[in-house]
């Protein structure tokens, strides 16, 4: 099952790579390049780049779901069997989230749809959030996808853990949108999560999630192929119809992933809950940062502007590129730790999160030290 998983990657990656190159040619014959976005947003100098990126890895992800689905219903060939043992086993299993899988298509759907509208017609961001979260809710409530279940009881019903699970939706979708403010950043940043994600369902034998997972890192490597900040710059961009739906499959994906598991003869500890915020950190920290930098300013939180992480880097005298690898490497760095979190003894696992809050610690004081000076010159 490892294998069937991790060669979802190549079959996703085999789909998004020639999609992103025939997007890229319609979107320049159709002129459907990077728009100037809503009235008050502020952008780098537009360039004749379509931004219809998000097309290819919808369908590096959705493709292989609908054929996976078909099988499914109407049968697993004999030769895959063969192939795959363990497949037989896992079948039943299979077929029970089946249903699943259509409600979480039609999500990505519904929100890959809203950002091919607001990238050729840029929307107000609050029309936006409602879009995103009556969807997220729908997918939340029909697929049962919840966090923190235990609160159920406490709550006398559901309703809390729903609302603390659409908070999650809406946090992580909207971090992975305002990530993409730089060439290959939203996209990179997104596929090491979703690879550290990936790693950790296959060990826990959690097949659904770690195929959804395997068909986002495919997608996402075909469409960073023409998007990574290499000499000349990204030939295409992601725009809205593609971070949406990465931001939304984060947020879905790590819903239904189960941290607290029997390995072995050694339970995984409650701690483990923690590992999507330990892995999400970079992006968190980018979108709380200027989130609060904006409201500092008097500002809307949802309009564009140059004061994300990656400007500020590029501000401390970095390029955009080293600025890219440099997230790069910070969402390694915490995602790896986030991965080991479960198993790892209680005095390791506070170890794990003063290491993360250290590095954010380090983050802040660093920019905002070099803010102050700045200021005083």
């Amino acid at each position: 099952m490892v294998l069937l998983c991790l060669a979802l990657i190549i079959i996703s990656l085999a789909i998004a790579l020639p999609a992103t190159y025939l997007v890229r040619e319609l979107g320049h014959r159709m002129n459907a390049l990077d728009s100037a976005g809503v009235i008050g947003q502020v952008k780098d100098a537009r360039r004749r780049v379509p931004n219809t990126g998000g097309v290819a890895i919808f369908f590096g992800i959705a493709i292989p779901l609908v054929v996976g689905i078909l099988v499914l219903r109407v049968g697993v060939p004999q030769s895959l069997l063969d192939a795959v043992p363990s497949l037989s086993a896992q079948l039943p299993g299979m077929a029970d989230k089946v249903q699943s899988a259509l409600i979480l298509l039609g999500g990505l759907a519904g929100l890959h749809l809203l950002g091919l509208v607001d990238d050729r017609r840029p929307m107000g961001p609050f029309i936006k959030l409602a879009i995103m979260a009556v969807i997220s809710l729908a997918v939340i409530r029909y697929t049962d996808s919840r966090l923190l279940t235990m609160l159920d009881d406490k709550a006398g019903g559901p309703w809390l853990s729903m609302l603390i699970t659409l908070i999650w939706f809406l946090v992580i979708i909207n971090a992975m949108n305002f990530m993409d403010n730089m060439d290959g950043l939203s996209g990179g940043v997104a596929a090491i999560a979703a690879g550290l994600f990936l790693a950790a369902t296959l060990v826990h034998g959690q097949w659904f999630v770690s195929a959804c997972l395997a068909l986002l890192v495919g997608s996402l490597l075909g469409f960073l192929h023409f998007n990574f900040p290499k000499r000349g710059g990204a030939t295409i961009f992601m725009g809205d119809s593609g971070s949406l739906i990465v931001g939304f499959m984060l947020a879905f994906l790590t819903t239904r992933t189960t941290y607290v598991a029997e390995l072995g003869t050694h339970p995984s500890a409650w701690y483990g809950v923690f590992m999507p915020l330990v892995v999400l950190a970079i992006p968190l920290y980018d979108f709380s940062s200027v989130v609060l930098i904006r409201l500092s300013q008097g500002r809307s939180p949802f309009v564009g502007d140059l004061q994300h992480f990656s400007h500020r880097l590029v501000r401390l005298g970095l390029s955009k590129r080293a600025a890219v690898l440099v997230i790069y490497g910070f969402t390694a760095i915490t995602g790896v730790a986030g991965v080991s979190l479960a198993s790892l003894q209680p005095w390791q696992a506070i170890l794990v999160g003063v290491q993360v809050l250290l590095l954010l610690a380090v983050l802040g004081a660093f920019e905002r030290a070099h803010a102050m000076h700045g200021a005083g010159k």
